[in-house]
């Protein structure tokens, strides 16, 4: 039986509704949801790998850990049974649980593992939603050449290829080899520096930023998970990866439920869209998106002379916001996050954000994630 999905018109008039009744009152709505019906979710998952002594130095900030059901799993070096910990968690993104890995911003000693979990995973893109310094605080060490040239970390080579500039980002293409081995992969690295620790980016430089990434997802085959990180690798993460989850349902004409991707998030990486500013902003971007792209279906229907209401519906209502999130202790600041892979059903997009159809879901009860 299949699932009724909606115009972008539709969807767009219902979520402008809602945003108005959680943006009432002071943001009562906003401030419900994510301060009380999302706070305590995954709260209680065990997170034993990144706490072992063994595993400290490898965790940039010490409350931030993966939980242990999801956690990345390196393959062991030199028989050393820690050697398999990074700091990352497979989330999902609407079509499996593993759609993407939300990272922390890789240590000096542990940009080696990055690059491994990278070519283990068989990840093509990789999205980066901090800068790599933010005043005097390092947000995340420099792991590739941001010029053309390569540089080593362990057993990989890292070639920068060519660098474009976007709007508000940068576009690197980098070619990844395991050193005396003769293959090697593209991998193309999305850096959005824009995007401050504390606080939030512009919802439409935002927007634009998701919408290339998630164009770029959905023409890829279905190879592996593409990696978000920010400082932490759960706010801005989660937040990013939030955006374009609901952006791809959206385009299905599935009406995206923001509160249900953001505790579903939350049982796979603990703070994930740590801070409300984060919550409403993922309101915020998807009223924008929708109503440029109403808009713009609407210019093509119309035909070239008429575009009424287009600037009207281009911009979200003032009172619009995010829905749910929940945060608990907060992190050192880096705050909202990626998108679907190729071809996926509605039914398995929705496929634990739709009431009718929580049977399916079998993913355990947990946390909730931070920069």
């Amino acid at each position: 039986m299949g699932m009724e999905t909606f115009s972008r018109s539709q969807i767009l008039q219902e979520m402008n509704f809602h945003c108005s009744k959680l943006a009432a009152s002071n943001n009562r709505g906003f401030k419900q949801e994510f301060r009380q019906e999302l706070n305590d979710v995954g709260k209680d998952l065990p997170s034993r790998a990144g706490a072992l002594v063994a595993n400290k130095q490898k965790n940039r900030y010490p409350y931030i850990l993966p939980y242990d059901h999801c956690r990345v799993r390196l393959s062991v070096q030199n028989q050393n049974p820690n050697s398999d910990y990074i700091n990352a968690s497979f989330v999902p993104g609407g079509g499996s649980e593993r759609d993407f890995i939300c990272t922390q911003g890789p240590l000096p000693n542990t940009v080696a593992d990055f690059w491994r979990m990278v070519w283990e995973q068989n990840v093509r893109v990789i999205v980066m939603v901090t800068a790599l310094r933010q005043k005097s605080t390092i947000m995340c060490d420099k792991y590739w050449s941001v010029e053309e040239g390569t540089v080593y970390h362990g057993l990989f080579q890292v070639t920068t290829v060519t660098r474009k500039q976007g709007p508000d980002y940068f576009i690197t293409t980098i070619n990844l080899r395991q050193r005396d081995f003769p293959n090697d992969r593209i991998i193309t690295h999305y850096y959005y520096p824009s995007w401050p620790d504390q606080g939030v980016p512009n919802p439409v430089s935002l927007c634009a930023f998701a919408e290339h990434v998630r164009q770029h997802l959905e023409a890829l085959p279905r190879l592996g998970p593409a990696v978000v990180h920010c400082s932490a690798g759960v706010g801005r993460s989660g937040t990013f990866v939030t955006v374009v989850w609901l952006m791809q349902l959206s385009v299905r004409g599935i009406p995206p439920d923001i509160k249900a991707a953001v505790k579903d998030l939350r049982l796979h990486r603990m703070w994930t869209v740590q801070t409300l500013e984060q919550y409403i902003l993922i309101h915020h971007c998807l009223l924008h998106w929708l109503g440029a792209e109403a808009s713009a279906s609407s210019q093509q229907k119309q035909g070239p002379g008429l575009n009424s209401n287009q600037h009207k519906r281009d911009r979200p209502e003032s009172s619009g916001r995010r829905r749910r999130h929940s945060s608990q202790q907060k992190p050192p600041a880096d705050q909202p996050q990626n998108a679907m892979l190729q071809l996926f059903k509605p039914g398995n997009l929705l496929r634990r954000l739709i009431p009718s159809l929580s049977q399916t879901n079998k993913a355990p009860q947990m946390p909730e994630d931070m920069l």
